[in-house]
């Protein structure tokens, strides 16, 4: 009787396991109009996506630590890098645009301590240089091969959705002494091999800054260098020795833009960079120390007491104020279009409106120039 129990079992399973595993799977019974119950669903990633813009940041940071002294047959090199970033930001502090340039001026020295680069001669930024900048090749060696201006494409793309917080706590890596913050987040391991420091730096401080942009829809940079105040060794008109000088005066602006173009608010600021040597071409300019724009400076620029001899006695960055306010309201070619005159020969483009003759004295055709050229890359 046992045997026999045991036989029926043993049959009941060869038959299940045949129909189990010998019969095509069944297509869902569900009718067509009766919807399946929803299957759970696994959690979204946080969305990266910014609303319009409402604040507007420009931020920077001032690097001479590359410059050099004279030694041997090498001569005396001024360098002054500014990194510069003009952000736009959402209502939640998310960045809705951002550009991010940097003006990397070199100022080389002969064996007599004269200048050697065309003090004529506009410096570009490493934006406009583009593959004239020369990264490519070296970022070859490593796997990617983009250029600089394309590796911060790369990056602007990754902050834009992304608060500042988020932006200061990327993950990074060292890969050398020269690159003390790469990026290590699959995102942009193949995209970005430049330490990017500097320019999470400079948008933190554009963060910190930012001034009420509200019915801003794009933001663009403008970048003007000149070495033309740069110096030689010699004397001057009195016979007084002149010391070498390297000097980098950068021009830049954030400037916000309504659907119109017209400007809804605009930072201007001047990074005027000098690098002191002696007579032998050893820099004397502390390589170490925080150097600071014109807006920074406030009343330490020192042009207050110039401008109280011709009458209104205002300070660098408060003539600025005025000049920026005059622009809100306004196209580009309205502002470009300003009647201007001659003062002298150091002074060639004064306002010559009744709105600002009695608040801007200073010579403003560097500052028309980057607000054009922050129009033209406004995204």
């Amino acid at each position: 009787m046992k045997k026999f129990v045991s036989l029926l079992l043993i049959m009941a399973l060869i038959t299940t396991m045949a129909v189990g595993c010998g019969k095509p799977a069944e297509k869902d019974p569900t009718p067509p109009d009766v919807e399946a119950p929803d299957a759970p669903e696994a959690p979204e990633e946080p969305s990266a996506e910014a609303g319009k813009i409402a604040k507007l940041g420009l931020g920077q940071n001032i690097s001479i630590a590359k410059s050099t002294d004279a030694d041997g047959d090498k001569t005396a090199f001024g360098q002054a890098d500014v990194t510069i970033a003009a952000v736009g930001f959402d209502a939640d502090g998310k960045v809705a645009s951002v550009t991010i340039d940097v003006a990397q001026t070199k100022i080389p020295f002969d064996k007599e301590m004269k200048v050697t680069a065309d003090r004529n001669e506009e410096v570009k930024s490493k934006k406009v240089l583009k593959d004239d900048y020369g990264m490519k090749k070296t970022s070859e060696k490593i796997g990617i091969g983009k250029e600089w201006y394309e590796q911060m494409e790369a990056f602007e793309e990754w902050m834009v959705g992304k608060t500042v917080d988020e932006i200061t706590g990327l993950k990074v890596t060292e890969r050398d002494e020269n690159h003390k913050a790469v990026p290590d987040i699959p995102e942009l391991t193949s995209s970005v091999t430049i330490s990017v420091e500097n320019y999470i730096a400079a948008v933190e401080e554009a963060w910190n800054n930012a001034v009420d942009a509200q019915g801003g829809d794009t933001v663009g940079l403008g970048v003007k260098t000149s070495i033309g105040s740069s110096k030689d060794l010699g004397v001057d008109k009195e016979g007084k020795e002149v010391l070498p000088l390297a000097q980098a005066d950068t021009t830049m602006t954030a400037t916000a833009f309504d659907k119109d173009g017209k400007v809804v608010k605009t930072i201007i600021d001047v990074a005027q960079v000098k690098i002191e040597f002696d007579k032998d071409g050893k820099v004397t300019t502390d390589k170490t120390a925080e150097l600071k724009t014109k807006h920074e400076l406030k009343y330490d620029y020192n042009m207050k007491k110039t401008s109280e001899k011709i009458g209104i006695g205002k300070e660098w960055f408060e003539q600025m104020e005025a000049f920026q306010d005059w622009m809100v309201g306004k196209t580009v070619d309205e502002i470009t279009g300003l009647k201007v005159t001659e003062r002298d020969e150091n002074h060639k483009a004064i306002p010559d409106i009744p709105e600002l003759t009695s608040s801007v004295t200073m010579t403003v055709e560097d500052y028309l120039e980057v607000v054009q050229r922050a129009f033209d890359n406004k995204r």
